[in-house]
């Protein structure tokens, strides 16, 4: 039962640490040239409820001359729109919403590599926009995710399906003790 115990509260821990990381991000944009940069966006698109911000965006950014830098006041910003109504006639699709927007900010001071996260209060399709502004010019892109909450569980289902097998596990010990208890008397 002790081990039972402790490995329960183990996988508590274990659950409540991976809580902090939804999956990983895929690629929505890969290697486009926009001249002067060549631009590949990465995404977590998590919606909440909550009000945080869990759509999440990266921004890896390179200048066509391999051996050039970005410039430091390159301005990279991410929009995304909500798509709220079905296509037209012609196949487009529109958005009555305002779209969220965050200006990105480097990763660990890369230039070439700019993280945005945005609040995607709903699930559904939305259209990306992003902006790269700089002395090395001025780039758009334009994507479409589909933003979905978190499928995990909540932790304290895990105790939910957790229980029936730390009942099994102590009436199982409590048998193996008893037969154990039996055999020694003789």
């Amino acid at each position: 039962m002790r081990h039972a115990l402790i490995v329960a509260v183990a996988v508590l821990v274990a659950q409540r640490v991976s809580l902090a990381h939804s999956g990983p991000p895929f690629p929505i944009v890969t290697d486009v040239v926009h001249a002067p940069y060549t631009i590949s966006i990465w995404t977590d698109p998590d919606a909440t409820d909550d009000g945080s911000p869990g759509g999440r965006f990266w921004v890896v950014l390179a200048l066509t001359p391999t051996e050039a830098r970005i410039p430091p006041d390159t301005r990279v910003t991410v929009s995304a729109r909500r798509i709220t109504r079905a296509p037209d006639a012609n196949g487009y699709q529109s958005s009555s919403r305002r779209a969220v927007t965050a200006v990105a900010a480097p990763v660990g001071g890369d230039l070439g590599n700019q993280f945005a996260a945005l609040v995607l209060s709903h699930e559904g399709l939305y259209d990306v926009h992003v902006v790269i502004d700089g002395p090395s010019g001025r780039a758009a892109v334009d994507s479409r995710i589909e933003a979905t909450y978190d499928a995990r569980p909540p932790a304290y289902m895990l105790i939910w399906y957790l229980v029936p097998f730390l009942i099994a596990g102590f009436l199982w010990s409590k048998l193996l003790l008893h037969r154990r208890h039996l055999f020694h008397k003789r």
